[in-house]
């Protein structure tokens, strides 16, 4: 079910949304609740009290926004302002859209779904890649080659990386390898044809 942005308050304001319960009965019902209300208990405090900012609105004006913007089902709105750099595309933005419609930010789905739309979107990058009259080269854009031929720039650094350098030209090529035979598979059978 779709929610549109008119159903919910405004939540991106400076004013504190008051509490569903009265300090009273959180205090009864939460043994401990309000420890810090006292401000000479905090740590931070007079630091954490706000100063005037001079902002001359409540809610910042909201950015236009051009196309559809992605955006967790547990605000009511979208913020005012958010960052336009990479707009979602092809099956890896498909897979970021239903992550953000369809589960919380507190399921361990929702993020699940956006690291497998990472991989997607790298996939997606290869392949386009390939397009182009320049594709990537693996072995110098993965560092093996540097590693090489540098007399390997983790060592002797002290570096906590140095534990899976062994598996990171497994992880980084293998996808290229599993392509590779993948294209030769494909080949061999359009030959036999």
């Amino acid at each position: 079910m779709e929610r549109t942005d008119t159903e919910h308050p405004p939540v991106y304001t400076h004013r504190k949304p008051p509490l569903p319960e009265t300090p009273e009965q959180l205090r009864a019902r939460i043994p401990g609740w309000g420890a810090d209300l006292d401000p000479a208990d905090r740590p931070s405090y007079p630091r954490e009290v706000a100063a005037d900012t001079g902002a001359h609105w409540d809610l910042p004006e909201p950015q236009p926004e051009h196309g559809e913007r992605e955006r967790s089902i547990e605000h009511g709105m979208l913020t005012p302002v958010f960052g336009t750099a990479q707009p979602l595309h092809g099956l890896s933005g498909a897979v970021r859209r239903y992550a953000y419609r369809r589960h919380s930010e507190g399921k361990a789905m929702h993020w699940l779904l956006l690291l497998a739309a990472d991989r997607v979107d790298v996939t997606e990058h290869v392949v386009r890649s390939f397009a182009t009259l320049r594709p990537d080269n693996p072995v110098t854009e993965t560092g093996i080659r540097a590693e090489l031929r540098h007399g390997g720039s983790r060592f002797g650094q002290g570096r906590s990386d140095i534990r899976h350098q062994a598996i990171d030209p497994v992880v980084n090529g293998a996808p290229w390898v599993a392509g590779a035979l993948g294209a030769a598979w494909a080949v061999r059978r359009l030959v036999r044809r």
